[in-house]
């Protein structure tokens, strides 16, 4: 999760102080990284996945399932099993918000041959092995985007009461601070976020109506001392902490592009496709007990680290504060960063002109120079007092700090200091699926799709407001079926920046590029194609896997996995939301009220704990997979 400095955090009000001095020497941190690594050419490709996990009892005499919250101590033995005696050991372990959740990654990133898609499932099995390994009995190891039942009384191991009225990190009604990680920062950007806002966090998603769904469903807190009642909205589930959004776990991929450039035109391609593939893996329509009336996890997590004051929000003329900004810091990208993208720069960009003006003198281009000015219209959230005065040529923690709070569907990342990394973009829009061959196929069908945008100079460009608009439907039930999303027609035709990226382009919306060029597709359409509207990525990605050399074994892997990617797409197979809301809706303890109850949520955690170890087939789910896994 971003910058893991250690030492003393600071407060909002000490925090305060230092922003523009962070600010400043972060901004001179990312030129000296410019300017050392700006023509660097050549690098391989390389990439990497993370896995999001949460550790669950079941209880099956009181038939309960909770969370426990012993990632700490779980983390720790991993390391020292692993990496801290093997600095080639195959997995990575990485803290988590939650006390209950933990991030495995591969131990060494994987390289540009095919055969590599090959080893990807067997690497995050054994990951799942090896922190099951070192749980204790009754305790399991799940890949689940949201816990069911989180904030419910009694939902953690051991249980802990929130602490709304008292000095505590969130004041929640619903969620104990003990849930939240024990490193520093964690609990820290839970204080610095609620200061800076000048009230908690507010998070309201739309109840699913069911039959026998109070309307309206309006729910009375009993500990609420007035901001939770002027908060809650009517119809909707109610959530005041951070943890109700980075407490869910996700997906994530993460490659090295061969230059900068390369990584510029690998994340403008890859922010059109972020909404598309987030409703294709869809993974989380339950909310504090009560099933939703959305799939995905995206504005929860977005509404939970808002931390912008009434002010920036709009609510209020701007007196305290310097802009207005338009989104949470959790959220969509606000600009392309190629030449390409330049004309479908649509949305309104804030940025800090001052900074703006700096980049620009440095030699900084206009595209690179606005990106990071308008990340840095955010202030720092976690400062730690041994980290204020810092060497800027060797170091970059304070351009980190802005950089890994800015928590967007894309994330352009450059090198660290004096390392062999290269230009890299992160991947973050996907939710986690409940196995490791779900996993694998989202993982491979993404970093596929890189390959092929590469080969074969790709181009998915619409304007970036109906990429927002894409995001927005992407979240809604079953919009994987029902769903229509902004696509390009023509993803063949290419760009020529000397064209595209001319002068007339500077202000995005007055250049050409109308309606003809991209119009409203299902996700059947995108994902496999139809006939005299849109070819298709599958079968796009089949025409280069057809045209590579691919040894029989791994072919056979790529193709099992893109097979799911498909039938999700078709609604042959289910998504993971649409498969949860059909268990609880089918369940025999279930009223039609909309509610999730402890014993409904043991029953369907107890079985995606038998489905996710192989005990049981959940053929609506990913069929009956070949295994190839090495």
């Amino acid at each position: 999760m971003g910058l893991l400095s250690q030492g003393s955090p600071l407060n909002w009000e000490e925090s305060k102080k230092y922003a523009n001095h962070i600010r400043k020497h972060g901004i001179i941190q990312f030129v000296n990284i410019y300017n050392k690594v700006k023509d660097r050419q050549k690098d391989v490709l390389k990439w990497g996945d993370e896995v999001e996990y949460m550790l669950m009892e079941l209880d099956h005499k009181d038939e309960k399932a909770r969370l426990v919250l012993n990632g700490g101590e779980i983390l720790d033995t991993l390391q020292d099993q692993g990496e801290n005696i093997n600095p080639n050991h195959p997995t990575l372990w990485r803290p988590e918000y939650g006390s209950y959740m933990i991030e495995g990654t591969p131990g060494q990133p994987y390289g540009g041959t095919m055969s590599e898609f090959n080893t990807v499932e067997g690497n995050m099995r054994k990951r799942r092995q090896e922190a099951s390994s070192v749980l204790d009995q009754g305790e399991t190891l799940c890949t689940i985007t949201s816990f069911p039942r989180l904030g419910c009384p009694g939902f953690t191991k051991p249980e802990h009461r929130p602490t709304p009225v008292e000095q505590g990190v969130s004041k929640s009604l619903f969620f104990p601070d003990e849930a939240i990680n024990r490193h520093p920062r964690f609990s820290n950007l839970t204080r610095n976020i609620r200061h800076r806002r000048g009230e908690k966090v507010e998070i309201n998603v739309p109840i699913f109506k069911d039959k026998h769904t109070p309307s309206p469903f309006v729910e009375e807190f009993p500990e609420d001392d007035g901001e939770a009642a002027r908060a809650a909205l009517p119809d909707h589930i109610y959530m005041d902490a951070m943890g109700f959004g980075m407490g869910n776990c996700c997906l994530q991929v993460t490659f090295q592009a061969c230059s900068i450039d390369e990584a510029r035109y690998l994340y403008d391609q890859l922010a059109t496709i972020c909404p598309i593939v987030m409703a294709l893996s869809a993974a989380s329509p339950f909310y504090r007990g009560y099933v939703s009336d959305i799939d995905c996890r995206w504005g929860v997590i977005s509404a939970s680290v808002d931390d912008r004051t009434q002010e920036e929000r709009g609510l209020k003329p701007l007196k305290n504060n310097k802009y207005r900004i338009f989104k949470s810091r959790y959220d969509s990208i606000d600009s392309y960063l190629s030449a390409c993208g330049e004309k479908y720069n649509d949305i309104e960009l804030t940025i800090d002109e001052e900074i703006f003006k700096q980049l620009l003198g440095a030699g900084i281009d206009k595209l690179l120079a606005q990106h990071i000015a308008h990340l840095f219209i955010r202030d720092p959230l976690s400062v730690f007092e041994e980290k204020l005065h810092l060497d800027d040529e060797n170091e970059s923690d304070h351009f980190e700090n802005l950089q890994s709070t800015n928590w967007q569907t894309m994330r352009f990342k450059p090198p660290p200091p004096n390392s062999e990394i290269g230009w890299r973009v992160e991947f973050r829009p996907m939710e986690v699926q409940l196995t490791d061959f779900e996993n694998a196929a989202y993982v491979v069908f993404v970093v596929l799709l890189t390959r092929v945008i590469l080969s074969y100079k790709l181009d998915f460009l619409i304007p970036l407001s109906k990429v927002d608009e894409n995001m927005k439907v992407a979240q809604e039930r079953n919009a994987v079926l029902e769903g229509m999303f902004y696509f390009r027609k023509d993803i063949f035709k290419g760009c020529n920046p000397v064209l595209d990226g001319n002068t007339a382009a500077q202000n995005g919306v007055q250049t050409d590029c109308g309606t003809e060029e991209y119009t409203l597709m299902s996700i059947d359409t995108i994902i496999n194609g139809k006939e005299g509207v849109f070819q298709g990525l599958i079968p796009i990605l089949n025409c280069y896997l057809e045209n590579m050399e691919v040894d029989v074994d791994t072919r056979c892997t790529i193709l099992n996995y893109l097979k799911l990617i498909k039938k999700r797409a078709s609604g042959e197979l289910m998504t993971m939301a649409k498969w949860m809301r059909e268990f609880v809706a089918k369940h025999p303890h279930y009223k039609q009220d909309s509610v999730v109850t402890d014993k409904i949520n043991y029953d369907l955690m107890k079985k995606c704990d038998r489905i996710a170890k192989g005990e049981e087939q959940c053929p609506e789910l990913f069929g009956n997979p070949v295994n190839n896994v090495k």
